[in-house]
This record gives C-alpha cells, sequence and structure tokens, in this order.
C-alpha cells in the first residue's frame, strides 16, 4: 500500500488524483494504491441517482474508471483509457458507500489490461474491464 508520506514529493498516482477535478466533485476517495493496483471509495449521493432513484450508471461507472486509472497510472508514464466495459450485477442506493478494488490482469508492451470490483460491503455492483494504452510522448501544456 503506497499513500502520500508528508515531506516527500507525491508519486504519479497521488499526482494525477490531486488534478481529478471529476473525481474530486464527486466524493471519490484514494484508500490505497501500489504498482498496477488501487482501492477508490465513494458514497452515492443524492445528486448520483436516477430518475428510478438508484445509483446513476455514469458515476458507477466514472468511479471504476478513476479506479482504473489510478492503477495504470501507478509506474508513472501517462497512461490512458483505450477502452472500458462495465456489468452492472446489482443496483447502488443513495447513501450507500461503494469501493472499487482495481487489479492489473496484463501489460504488454504499450497496453494493458485492468478488472475493477465494484462493491457494496460484501455485495458486487459492478465488474469492469479497462484496456489501457501509454502514451509515448507528453503532450504540452497551453500557453
Amino acid at each position: 500500500m503506497t499513500l502520500q508520506v508528508p515531506g516527500t514529493t507525491p508519486g504519479p498516482v497521488e499526482t494525477m488524483f490531486a488534478a481529478d477535478e471529476a473525481a474530486r466533485r464527486l466524493g471519490i476517495e484514494l484508500l490505497e494504491h501500489g504498482e498496477g493496483m488501487a482501492v477508490l471509495r465513494m458514497t452515492v449521493t443524492a445528486s448520483q441517482v436516477n430518475g428510478h432513484r438508484l445509483a446513476h450508471g455514469g458515476h458507477v461507472f466514472l468511479l471504476a474508471d478513476t479506479a482504473f486509472a489510478c492503477a495504470c497510472n501507478s509506474r508513472g508514464p501517462v497512461t490512458v483509457a483505450a477502452g472500458a466495459d462495465i456489468d452492472f450485477i446489482a443496483p447502488a442506493y443513495e447513501g450507500d458507500v461503494l469501493v472499487a478494488t482495481a487489479r492489473e490482469r496484463v501489460r504488454f508492451g504499450r497496453s494493458g489490461v485492468y478488472d475493477v470490483s465494484v462493491v457494496r460491503g460484501d455485495e458486487v455492483i459492478a465488474e469492469f474491464r479497462g484496456r489501457s494504452r501509454t502514451l509515448r510522448t507528453q503532450r504540452e501544456e497551453p500557453r
């Protein structure tokens, strides 16, 4: 498990996560991360439910995708999603605490495959599979 130690330089996951405005606004917390893995948590709020009063699938996907991003960026080079799929297993509701655990399955060249399980307690809510691609060069920031 790696978390930021006070007085040390943040690693690639801490740096990326700190700049993630979407995750911050949704209340997503980075609980744990290491090489090829990450664990994040989010509590479903009233603004995250749909017309059926269920957690909106897009918010569940975003939680899983953020865990995937932390896991696939754990080694440092900027890595992005090449594609992802999600299977919704059970509904989540306002007030539910969801935990997404991402694990690297395989890396080959600049590509990788990661699985993310989203759970509420012991119950699986969703299973996500992300495919990553490491960028060759860093994009310059606008001036």
